[in-house]
């Protein structure tokens, strides 16, 4: 790992370093950069892969305690990350959280020359589908992150539908998600960081507007959507290639809403094949 200070605290990334086109990958909650193995390992190959561990709850430094970690307020630490790194014309990959409407309607998307969006966040789906209420309603009682992620230490507590059971078709391995999961075990101030976020959801009418300010980026966007997703509606993904001028869709099957843990080498075939300029494999 290495790290960059940002305004907000300290963030911990991967890069694969090499010449190739920089591709960024970010991950959703309770989650870190390990979400990207398998696509990193199709895709490293010719591209320089950057990888940041956001802090949405499976991040191990906490961020500073003034720290703005709302959804426009992490997509703003996404677009310092890469005023930082001084990254230009990246291809900004995404799964999961849906900071892409955050992004380009605050502006923040001058460094972006391709945007691939994956199951996510869109619209009005935010915290998404039965996992993010769930989330939501342990984060507003004293506590109950604390207890709400106690209970997944235990295995057949991971696959049930209000907490991960309809985020992948398969389980994610048991060691994988041990380390998404240990800093919440671990430590308040990890706990306090994701609650700050979970709590700073703005609006429906500023998420709708959000969404409509996809019209406004101009460059090639790809959204990539599980077919059989239960938490990301598939017509929003439909709505979302709709409002990007140069979006493309294609639907992913047998896969939930984490494509990058159940279909990572049809995903990075999908990606690769867009970023050589055929548009999707």
């Amino acid at each position: 790992m290495t790290e960059v200070l940002l305004s907000a605290g300290v963030v911990e990334y991967e890069d694969t370093g090499g010449d190739g086109p920089v591709v960024v990958l970010l991950h959703g909650v309770a989650m870190d950069g390990s979400l990207w193995r398998h696509v990193v390992g199709e895709l490293r190959s010719g591209f320089r892969c950057v990888v940041p561990t956001l802090p949405l709850g499976g991040h191990r430094r906490p961020m500073r305690p003034d720290a703005d970690l709302s959804v426009l307020g992490v997509a703003r630490i996404v677009a310092e990350f890469l005023d930082a790194l001084e990254l230009q014309d990246v291809t900004l990959v995404m799964s999961d959280w849906g900071g892409a409407q955050a992004l380009v309607a605050d502006g923040r998307d001058r460094r972006i020359g391709k945007l691939v969006i994956t199951s996510c966040e869109a619209f009005d789906n935010f915290p998404p589908g039965l996992p993010g209420g769930n989330l939501y309603a342990a984060a507003k009682v004293p506590g109950g992150l604390m207890a709400a992620f106690a209970l997944l230490k235990l295995t057949p507590m991971r696959r049930l539908p209000v907490t991960w059971g309809w985020m992948t078709k398969r389980p994610v391995p048991q060691e994988v998600m041990d380390a998404w999961f240990r800093p919440l075990w671990s430590s308040r101030e990890i706990r306090r960081d994701l609650r700050t976020y979970v709590l700073g959801v703005p609006p429906k009418a500023e998420l709708l507007r959000w969404a409509e300010a996809l019209r406004t980026f101009d460059r090639p966007a790809l959204v990539v959507w599980a077919a059989e997703d239960k938490v990301m509606p598939p017509e929003h993904g439909r709505r979302l290639a709709g409002l990007l001028p140069q979006g493309r869709l294609v639907e992913v099957a047998d896969s939930y809403t984490l494509i990058p843990e159940d279909q990572p080498v049809v995903l990075a075939a999908h990606i690769r094949a867009f970023l050589e300029g055929d548009g999707g494999a």
